[in-house]
């Protein structure tokens, strides 16, 4: 049965220039639904074409895509190796194109390619298809996309070994970033193969409503009203790629204006705390495993110590161990895996993206209006591969 998530009411006019990125990240709980709604309709065909593949015991997962679609890999993985019991591994379009031989290099391993392309016409989401079907002897295709017209829904689409898998039309972002595209991918991918073994989904579209008309976006602004020049986003796990996905938003829709690193909790002490300086801004996703936690929690109070008050703050589900004034706290997904956390998680890093944009003078639905950067990437040359 379909939910019903309202659209959040606007906190205030729309900037000029943000009109698709504002209406898309507030968007997001209701494609959330939607989607659900989507795989529970064609589920039977999807086990069909599933069924036999997950069954193979030596299966290989690889998740693919480029930029933030190989970020939704990232997160995806190790849920989806928890929930499937096979080895599932993140390897991005672009080192499948380049490296071919050494990202397939067990020729006789079946394998299902989960390909995240928000248009489906990037010229190294078409390549990763193609290397894969030329260097393995068995190899399915599971493609998740936001268009239907696109060169790898269409190339896929009558495949007996592929399954294309759509996200509701609207989730085909028209502004620059990836906002709605990405979310609603890595809800496809973590329903689609990791059914109800994944914690915390059901909750994530209500949990994302209650962020969204509730303080966080006021104290995102707080944030982004210190005008930090740099800022450092951290996490474990899935959380640490959320880490990734976050830093690259801010730059996107900053035009590259504002610098952003992202790492692990622990590995950031290691050599890239260097790039710290009294104008910068920290942002710690907060683990809810009660082990990992205590990583996430020891570099928070570390660099609350070590910048000025307000600069560093939490996103967190839980607030045992923080102080509330610093702390974004996501209500509802107290009991979630991380994975499923990332999901309302990465809208607090969507509205730093966005309000930074804004501050820098950018038009976040356009940031790189002299084609610099491009919405859909040109200018790659796919060379051909040997014969092996």
């Amino acid at each position: 049965m379909k939910t019903a998530v309202p659209e959040t009411a606007d906190r205030q006019q729309v900037p000029q220039g943000a009109t698709h990125t504002h209406r898309e990240i507030r968007q997001q709980p209701r494609l959330w639904a939607e989607m659900t709604t989507r795989l529970s309709e064609q589920r039977d065909w999807l086990d069909a074409f599933l069924g036999p593949v997950l069954a193979e015991p030596r299966l290989r997962i690889v998740l693919t895509g480029a930029g933030t679609s190989a970020y939704a890999g990232q997160v995806a993985r190790s849920a989806l190796a928890r929930a499937t019991g096979r080895t599932v591994e993140a390897v991005a379009t672009t080192d499948i194109t380049a490296d071919p031989t050494s990202c397939f290099a067990e020729r006789d391993r079946p394998t299902l390619l989960v390909s995240f392309a928000r248009s489906g016409n990037s010229p190294e989401s078409l390549a990763a298809t193609q290397i894969a079907d030329q260097l393995l002897d068995r190899c399915a295709h599971l493609v998740i996309t936001c268009n239907a017209d696109g060169s790898l829904a269409t190339r896929h689409q009558n495949r007996a070994d592929s399954y294309v898998l759509l996200t509701p039309p609207e989730s085909e972002d028209q502004g620059f970033a990836m906002t709605s595209s990405l979310t609603c991918m890595l809800l496809a991918a973590l329903r689609a193969l990791g059914g109800t073994h994944i914690r915390g989904l059901d909750a994530c579209p209500e949990a994302a409503t209650s962020l969204l008309a509730g303080g966080t976006p006021d104290r995102v602004a707080e944030l982004t009203d210190r005008a930090p020049e740099r800022f450092v986003y951290l996490g474990s796990g899935a959380l640490a790629a959320l880490a990734g996905e976050s830093a690259l938003k801010l730059l996107e829709l900053t035009g590259g204006a504002v610098t952003a690193l992202s790492d692990s909790s622990l590995g950031f002490r290691h050599g890239p705390k260097a790039f710290l300086t009294q104008r910068t801004a920290v942002v710690v996703y907060i683990s809810n495993d009660p082990y990992t936690r205590r990583y996430d929690l020891d570099i928070f109070h570390e660099m609350s110590a070590a910048l000025p008050a307000g600069h560093v703050v939490a996103v967190a589900a839980r607030p045992d161990g923080l102080p509330a004034e610093h702390t974004w706290l996501i209500e509802g997904m107290a009991d979630a895996e991380d994975t499923a956390l990332a999901l309302p998680a990465v809208l607090c890093a969507q509205l730093v993206a966005l309000n930074a944009s804004l501050a820098c003078g950018v038009r976040p639905d356009n940031p790189f209006p002299d084609g610099e950067v491009n919405r859909v990437v040109q200018g790659v040359t796919i060379h051909p591969l040997p014969q092996h």
